[in-house]
């Protein structure tokens, strides 16, 4: 990036030229919409409502619960729509904080989290999981006090995941994704591990600094619910325009027909991504949206 806040290449070779009309923003949002802080910055703010205000449909999308949006609530328009849990989940923003609604749910299946608990454990012993469900986060003792929430279960994955634990509220309730924790490993390497030990049984990717791995359906992810929902507005790939920072954002700015990866951004992801940005707390998505909107006006 230079000094002067201008997008840059982050790989060799010429610049694509952005599109000067995309029809869609997808945007990650910790450590890449979000700052530090996990605020949404003024100019943040503002760049979003002029996309929409110009007929840009915004998606966040990102690897948070439904009920952890509120950061984002009041700044939704249009649509109104939200890709949660890496994919597992498409929720409808519109009801407030606590009111969510789920409009599509992409279930990681009892006997598949359970073959995943299974493996893991054998692959990586230490390994601690959680299990998120659409009610909330179930966990085992040792898993460690990531997020506090009221109402958790606690006990062995095992037992989590059983049709009879907690009763049939808990039970009916889709699981989105498993969380596995390692307190030894580095993040790098346990995400290694664990995908060649679990192969094409469910999809494993990362968006802690920690080892902390978030574990989904075998073909779910950011990119695969993003495209299943453009598929439902006539768009196509090539007018998304995406931002991202971590592993789990890879697929879906690979997808994308421009993707700006953020200069604070795991070096892995400036690989996916046809451009870079500023960093989240530099407002590096506000940075392209205001270019891209700017370039709409004089085209």
């Amino acid at each position: 990036m230079r000094d002067d806040g201008a997008v840059t290449s982050s790989t060799p070779g010429p610049r694509i030229p952005a599109p000067s009309a995309p029809r869609l923003i997808a945007t990650d949002l910790d450590g890449t919409l979000l700052r530090d802080d996990k605020t949404v910055s003024p100019r943040t703010v503002a760049a979003l409502a002029a996309a929409e205000k110009a007929g840009i449909e915004v998606f966040f999308v990102t690897g948070r619960p439904a009920r952890w949006m509120d950061v984002v609530s009041d700044h939704v328009h249009g649509h109104g729509l939200a890709i949660c849990g890496n994919g597992a989940a498409v929720v409808d923003l519109h009801g407030g904080p606590g009111k969510h609604r789920f409009v599509k749910i992409r279930e990681l299946t009892v006997p598949d989290a359970l073959e995943v608990v299974r493996i893991l454990r054998a692959a990586a012993p230490g390994t601690s999981f959680a299990v998120e469900r659409t009610g909330g986060l179930h966990h085992e003792p040792t898993y460690p006090p990531l997020h506090v929430e009221p109402g958790e279960s606690v006990a062995p994955a095992e037992k989590l995941l059983a049709e009879d634990f907690a009763g049939p509220d808990v039970a009916d309730q889709p699981v989105l994704k498993l969380l596995a924790f390692h307190p030894d490993l580095g993040p790098d390497a346990f995400l290694t591990l664990a995908r060649t030990a679990v192969g094409d049984l469910a999809a494993v990717t990362r968006s802690s600094p920690s080892a902390l791995l978030e574990i989904s359906a075998r073909t779910v992810s950011k990119a695969s619910t993003l495209e299943l929902c453009c598929q439902e507005r006539g768009i196509s790939a090539a007018d998304v325009v995406a931002f991202g920072d971590m592993p789990n954002d890879m697929e879906m700015l690979a997808w994308a027909g421009r993707s700006y990866a953020m200069g604070n951004a795991h070096p892995d992801v400036l690989t996916a991504a046809t451009g870079v940005t500023g960093t989240n707390n530099e407002d590096g998505v506000a940075r392209v949206i205001e270019e891209l909107l700017a370039a709409r006006a004089t085209a």
